[in-house]
């Protein structure tokens, strides 16, 4: 059911939002390095590889510069108009390709690259293996500022390999083991929530029973106090 739904979303989304996304295209394609999407191989469903499509938002040199594979807050090697792109997230929307050919779902973990996927635990990469990765989910609405929470790039991947991806992980696991088709409509709602109020803690509130997340992310992902 999930894979239907995957695919009437996807082409009712790719119909509405191609007058928008072409005039998007032909601005990058005349900007910046000429570059119109981005592409880099991710780990898929069972283990197999993909090409995730993405608008280019940065040097094409990226993985190979600065902090690698991990993004942080003004990151020198995002384009001018790839700032805006990566904020909205209209940048991920090129992954409607990816969701029709079967690459991906709306729902689900994040597809990685085999570097950061290595920095979860041999438990935790087994789980979400077995599930077809998504344009939205848990791990991506909770850290939907993961770029702000990374400043400098001189320790930013030793936090995000010892402090986010661990946590991010359990939620992407804790999704795997408790996915249902309700959960799948109700996070599509809570990636829309967000995208219009990015401080919301609503999803705190609709999942009670998310793994909480380490002292260290409490504030960046505004965690509900006790009191509140």
């Amino acid at each position: 059911m999930e894979r239907l739904f995957d695919i009437f979303f996807a082409l009712v989304a790719l119909v509405v939002l191609s007058p928008f996304l072409i005039p998007i295209a032909i601005v990058l394609r005349v900007t910046g390095e000429g570059e119109v999407f981005f592409l880099q191989s991710r780990i898929g469903r069972y283990g197999e590889r993909f090409q995730l499509l993405k608008f280019a938002t940065m040097l094409k040199d990226s993985p190979n510069l600065g902090s690698r594979t991990v993004t942080v807050k003004n990151d020198p090697r995002v384009l001018p108009l790839g700032k805006l792109l990566r904020k909205t997230k209209i940048n991920e929307l090129p992954q409607i390709i990816n969701i029709l050919k079967g690459d991906m779902s709306l729902i689900g973990p994040r597809p990685l690259t085999d570097e950061t996927f290595n920095y979860y635990t041999a438990e935790v990469q087994k789980v979400v293996r077995d599930v077809r990765p998504g344009l939205s989910g848990v791990g991506s609405i909770v850290f939907r500022g993961e770029e702000d929470m990374i400043s400098g790039e001189q320790r930013a991947q030793e936090f995000y390999q010892e402090i986010i991806a661990p946590y991010k992980g359990l939620l992407e696991s804790w999704f795997a083991v408790n996915r249902r088709l309700d959960r799948y409509f109700i996070l599509i709602f809570l990636t829309i929530e967000v995208v219009f109020r990015p401080k919301s803690r609503l999803i705190w509130r609709v999942f009670k029973d998310l793994p909480s997340p380490p002292i260290e992310l409490r504030d960046d992902l505004d965690y509900p106090s006790l009191s509140g």
